[in-house]
């Protein structure tokens, strides 16, 4: 099997160690450079120490050209939105595909963008032709794909909890409620005051209310699914945890429902798509820690659909789903170094 160079853009954070720990046994891969703006230099695996003897490569200065004589086929962008746009574009030009785990290519209209993220956006062009990289609903756009905009972690929770019940028009479309809870790992390696333990730890609150940033991506990529205009009320909630996310979706029914017709609906949905589990059981977020699965189960309460979603936000929530994109994108079997 011929490997595939890749390279890390922004390696100090939880998402490229993550990425890391697949990658190395990835018989396809071979990462061959990390960058860093804050450590060049500095050995990946003094950064993060569950590296050490398996990975010790410097971490180095971003640089395209560097990259492209390496032989990088493929980049991994861990940056913070607003500084992929600035070093992707180049990337592109030299014909290195790239899975980008940022926001920055995931809106596909820059206007909205700017409204959510508050800030212009500097590659429209690139914007133009990236494409979602969510692989149960568009695995045939990201095999040929330049440029993968890795879905946010909360919004795969309910676009995969949804999608069925808005593709098969079965739902109103304007009173979708997402309630979901994430591990405090998800507001990444920075600190933070909300993150600081005495602040978190025994206590949950919840934030950005009407306001959260993946409130839009949720409701882009249902409308496409449904064919029409999505509109959901989401707020997500910090658990005192490392990982992991859990949603509770409210739907309206358009018609009554039976609930053995919608298990079987979302098992028929998504019959061999081998990262979303459809159980009767209740799903929990230790049943999906640290792997690439994303459970679902769906329920009726009193004339509404409840469907409930779990997942590990840093595996299946960015860098498991990248390596899913990245099997597809450079043909792998879409399991592979995958659990």
């Amino acid at each position: 099997m011929n490997r595939v160079k890749c390279a890390i853009l922004g390696g100090s954070g939880y998402t490229a160690v993550e990425l890391l720990k697949i990658l190395i046994r990835h018989p396809g891969a071979e990462v061959v450079a990390v960058t860093s703006r804050q450590d060049p230099g500095k050995p990946v695996s003094a950064e993060h120490p569950v590296l050490l003897n398996r990975f010790d490569l410097p971490m180095e200065n971003f640089d395209p050209a560097g990259l492209k004589a390496k032989g990088v086929e493929c980049v991994f962008g861990c940056l913070p939105h607003g500084a992929s746009m600035e070093s992707i574009p180049p990337l592109l030009e030299l014909g290195i595909r790239v899975v980008d785990l940022s926001a920055d290519y995931r809106l596909k209209d820059a206007a909205i963008y700017q409204q959510w993220y508050k800030e212009t956006h500097h590659d429209t062009a690139n914007l133009a032709h990236a494409v979602y990289g969510l692989p149960e609903l568009f695995a045939d756009s990201i095999r040929t794909a330049k440029l993968v905009a890795n879905p946010g972690c909360y919004p795969q929770t309910a676009i995969l909890g949804l999608a069925p019940l808005v593709r098969a028009n079965l739902i109103e479309l304007d009173t979708i409620i997402i309630d979901s809870k994430s591990g405090i790992s998800g507001g990444g390696r920075t600190p933070k005051l909300s993150f600081h333990y005495p602040e978190c730890n025994e206590s949950v609150s919840a934030y950005g209310i009407g306001s959260h940033r993946h409130t839009p991506e949720i409701e882009q990529a249902l409308t496409i699914v449904a064919g029409a205009p999505v509109s959901v009320i989401f707020t997500p909630h910090l658990m005192p945890m490392d990982r992991g996310i859990f949603s509770t979706i409210y739907a309206t029914p358009k018609l009554p429902l039976d609930e053995g017709r919608l298990v079987k609906l979302y098992r028929e949905f998504y019959r061999g798509k081998p990262f979303v589990r459809v159980r009767e059981s209740l799903p929990a977020t230790k049943d999906t820690a640290h792997t690439n699965y994303l459970d679902l189960c769906v329920k009726m309460v009193r004339g509404r659909v409840l469907v409930l979603a779990a997942e590990d936000n840093l595996v299946r929530g960015a860098s498991g789903v990248a390596v899913q994109n990245f099997n597809l994108m450079f043909g792998f079997e879409e399991t592979t170094a995958l659990a």
